[in-house]
């Protein structure tokens, strides 16, 4: 039987000024949904739909500036009321299209654990890996994305990011060369995103799915909070939808922190067949051929 287990965490910091701007492109068009963050800190969030955006901090920190197709950008945060970003050049991989039977599908990514946790925790990217087995090769293209999410407005909004796999085993490129935004409805539900368009192959050397909360204005839920000993009340954001985790063993997994990957491993370094029991995000793949 499946539980759900709900935890909400509260994420706060001290900050001294309110830093506003804008995210424009060379022909002074807003960028939508850029990632933004405090150099080095675990203080980010991201532009709004016209490009504006707000973050706290100190007028001296360094605010670092990411999008999909664009060239990522350093600003000091007392300079950054409009920041211009330059479209990367990249070399597109040449785009075969293949005629597909869609005759067979499997799932992975399923888990024998189906205890489901949910936690407000802030802008971040979360992914998972899909390692590749020989048996995927007559399902080799990917069909759907399944998320399980969590969230108490309508049509919020998230990215789903798809990562080439470096030698290291770290996330590496992205696969695409724009931002795939979904939106899911109220309640906790498994939303199923159909990606044929994309023509995505699973890669041999496997692939991390990432998904990246977004913090703005239409995910926000505001609500009212008495502290029970003094009695102040306090107005909290929350910011959605939560995905889900599960709550499996791994030997290694890499969470985006400070603006990069950072690799984590088993405390019990004396004993490395011990594994680490991790919150992983609850995203299945349907491939088919």
């Amino acid at each position: 039987m499946k539980r759900f287990l709900y935890l909400l965490i509260l994420v706060g910091s001290v900050v001294s000024a309110q830093v506003k701007g804008i995210v424009v492109d060379e022909s002074n068009k807003p960028i939508s949904y850029v990632n933004i963050w405090v150099e080095n800190e675990n203080n980010s969030t991201t532009s709004e739909e016209n490009g504006e955006f707000t973050i706290n901090c100190q007028p001296d920190k360094n605010l670092v500036f990411s999008a999909l197709g664009y060239e990522k950008k350093i600003v000091k945060a007392s300079a950054s009321a409009k920041v211009v970003l330059q479209t990367s050049v990249q070399e597109l991989n040449e785009v075969i299209v293949a005629h597909r039977y869609e005759t067979k599908e499997i799932e992975i990514g399923k888990v024998k654990n189906e205890t489901y946790q949910a936690f407000e925790n802030g802008p971040r990217i979360d992914a998972k890996f899909f390692p590749y087995l020989s048996k995927y090769k007559k399902t080799k293209y990917i069909k759907q994305v399944n998320v399980f999410t969590d969230s108490q407005i309508e049509n919020a909004s998230f990215k789903i990011h798809f990562y080439t796999v470096n030698p290291d085993g770290s996330p590496g490129e992205e696969l695409l060369n724009k931002d795939f935004l979904v939106t899911v409805k109220k309640g906790v539900k498994k939303t199923y995103f159909n990606v044929v368009d994309l023509n995505l192959k699973m890669p041999k050397t496997g692939i991390f799915v990432g998904f990246e909360k977004l913090i703005i204005e239409r995910n926000k839920l505001e609500k009212e909070v008495v502290d029970a000993n003094t009695k102040t009340v306090t107005l909290q954001k929350i910011y959605f939808p939560f995905v889900l985790y599960n709550y499996v063993q791994r030997d290694v997994i890499y969470i985006f922190s400070k603006g990069k990957w950072i690799r984590q491993t088993k405390d019990d370094v004396n004993n490395p067949s011990e594994k680490m029991s991790v919150y992983e995000p609850s995203i299945n793949l349907i491939l088919t051929n």
